[in-house]
Order: structure tokens, then C-alpha cells, then sequence
């Protein structure tokens, strides 16, 4: 087995990858589910993968509040509509569509559509690192 370097993000935490052997994993949906929800969410470190995500299935009118990540994230609308704000602009984007949101920027995102909201949010880390915005 050849280890893994030891590294660490701007902030200082460890993201070392840990090594997961020679074969395929595959890793159950409720091994990833968020407590009390649908969403699922994968940090790729405790999976030996160099990206993390979310997949989220929201209702009409939920989702995150302003937050924003030291590297970028992709969104990827499988199925449903949001509303993304990024920085002081808004997009709507429906169902192939993808998005990238830079680094440090604020955003957010709702399902503004009918129906459920399904959507790839994709962190290019492999740990999840994450300031909220303060309250007005």
C-alpha cells in the first residue's frame, strides 16, 4: 500500500485522501442521506475521492441560505427549476442546465419550480469547507 501525503487546505485542516484498496466501492444511498431529509451528501476524503457533493432534492421554495467556499462549485439541474444568486446576480436554470459559482463568491440557490428540485451540487475539494453569510 503506498500512503497518502499528508496535505492541508488554506484554512489548515487536513485533507489527506485515505487510501480505499484496489477495487470498486459503491457506497449506499442511506450511508449519504442527511438526518430527516432526501438529501444526499458524499465528502469525498472519507471516500478517498478529490470532490465532494451534494445531491439535493428540495420542495417548491426551499434551499441553502447566502454561503460561499474557498474553490469552486458546479451545479448541475437533473430535474425541476432554481433560482441561483450568485453574487449580486440572479439565473434561473432548469433541468440539464449547469452552473459554476467561482471562489469566495456568496450564493444561494430555491427551487422555484412546481416540483421537486433535484440537483448535482459539485465541490471541488475533498472536503466541504464553508462560511454562511451573516445575518442582515
Amino acid at each position: 500500500m503506498i500512503p497518502a501525503a499528508a496535505r492541508t487546505d488554506t484554512r489548515g485542516n487536513d485533507v489527506t485522501e485515505p487510501h480505499q484498496g484496489a477495487g470498486p466501492v459503491v457506497i449506499p444511498a442511506e450511508q449519504l442521506r442527511l438526518p430527516g431529509g432526501r438529501t444526499l451528501r458524499f465528502e469525498g476524503k472519507d471516500h478517498g475521492s478529490g470532490v465532494s457533493f451534494f445531491l439535493v432534492i428540495s420542495n417548491p421554495g426551499e434551499g441553502p441560505a447566502l454561503h460561499r467556499h474557498p474553490y469552486t462549485e458546479t451545479w448541475s439541474v437533473l430535474e425541476g427549476e432554481a433560482t441561483i444568486r450568485i453574487g449580486d446576480e440572479d439565473v434561473v436554470a432548469h433541468a440539464g442546465d449547469t452552473t459554476v459559482v467561482p471562489p469566495d463568491t456568496w450564493h444561494a440557490f430555491t427551487n422555484t419550480g412546481d416540483g421537486d428540485l433535484r440537483m448535482m451540487c459539485i465541490h471541488a475539494s475533498p472536503v466541504m469547507l464553508q462560511d454562511d453569510h451573516p445575518a442582515p
